[in-house]
């Protein structure tokens, strides 16, 4: 079988506007296929009803499957969140493939919200979705802008509106996500400035839905606080994606992830000491779930290099590699009082 012939994994193919068109066959084939978005009439014409589209041998088809399949392989655990993606995906594709056809075909409203726990994803998925919706021909570059209150809000009459109209200019043709969006409004404060750049959000939301992408962040009851005082906001919001918790295994994987991806090996003993160290580090305040294994990770190997450096004794690359028991046991996680003692903890 060649590569032409080979199937697109997961049923997922999805032509672009430019390029990597589906093969088309029956009476239609050799035909100017249709772009379902923006179909222009001058230069094609709508497939008639008995065509069949060929989509397995779309090149364009193969990368978007390639993507989904890569955020199965690098997201640990999330799969309600990977399934939704896969829908949007697959909402976008039909949503096409009827525009191929002549069907009513309007562009579903993209612009979401992402909430869950700090650290559980949702940047890096944010910043998955531009690319995904580049490929699929719905976004121009699909960069991820990614922004805070303080990136949008001014300090005094007059310096919202730039600001907030700066940030957009350069998050047009991408994705703008803005974390924890819920501090935009302050109620409680008649000097904030906060509404302001919310009701520029608003409208760029609506007047620009064809070249980006909005996602609002933050923690799901916030969030569910800041729709219900901002009606406008939450009408444009076209999928609400909610991102759990890790457990202790998926965290363990992540961890061991990120040390493969660094080149540094934890050996027996101090894998167990580790996923002692998860446990107690989760019922902790200020937990972050992938974002505390990533600084977990930063303290063993000062603790590593402390430990090198220390004994003054010769070292291979083993050594280098080797992240000991010793290395973990220094946290002061295991002798802080609001952690569980270690015989509480599964596995």
């Amino acid at each position: 079988m060649t590569t032409q012939d080979r199937a697109a994994p997961r049923g997922f193919a999805m032509p672009t506007p430019e390029t990597g068109r589906s093969a088309v066959t029956g009476p239609a084939a050799g035909q100017a296929p249709c772009d379902a978005v923006a179909p222009d009439a001058g230069e094609c014409m709508p497939l008639p009803p008995d065509a069949t589209l060929e989509l397995a041998r779309d090149e364009q088809a193969r990368l978007i499957s390639r993507l989904l399949d890569e955020l199965d392989r690098e997201f640990i655990g999330l799969v309600p969140v990977k399934e939704r993606v896969r829908e949007i995906g697959a909402l976008l594709l039909v949503d096409r493939l009827r525009g191929r056809y002549g069907l009513t075909s309007s562009r579903p409203s993209l612009h979401m919200c992402f909430t869950g726990s700090p650290g559980t994803g949702k940047t890096t998925l944010a910043a998955r979705m531009g690319v995904l919706l580049r490929e699929l021909g719905y976004l121009r570059k699909g960069q991820l802008v990614s922004v805070t209150r303080d990136d949008l809000v001014g300090q005094y009459v007059g310096h919202t509106a730039p600001k907030t109209k700066e940030v957009l200019k350069r998050a047009m043709g991408g994705v703008l996500l803005i974390d924890e969006a819920y501090y935009l409004y302050r109620p409680g404060n008649e000097r904030d400035y906060g509404q302001e750049s919310i009701e520029i959000l608003l409208q760029f939301m609506e007047q620009h839905r064809d070249d980006l992408v909005v996602i609002l962040a933050g923690y799901r009851s916030r969030m569910d606080v800041f729709f219900q005082s901002n009606p406008g906001m939450a009408s444009r919001i076209g999928h609400h994606i909610d991102f759990p918790d890790f457990s202790l295994d998926e965290l363990m994987r992540i961890a061991e992830l990120m040390l493969e991806r660094e080149q540094y090996a934890l050996e027996p003993a101090a894998r167990d000491a580790f996923r002692q160290y998860i446990g107690l580090r989760m019922r902790q305040p200020r937990f972050a779930n992938a974002r505390s294994m990533r600084n977990a990770i930063d303290r063993l190997r000062l603790r590593q290099a402390r430990r090198l450096v220390a004994a003054g004794d010769p070292v291979c690359r083993a050594d280098l590699m080797r992240l000991s028991v010793s290395d973990v046991r220094g946290s002061r996680v295991f002798t802080d009082t609001r952690a569980a003692p270690p015989a509480a903890l599964p596995g």
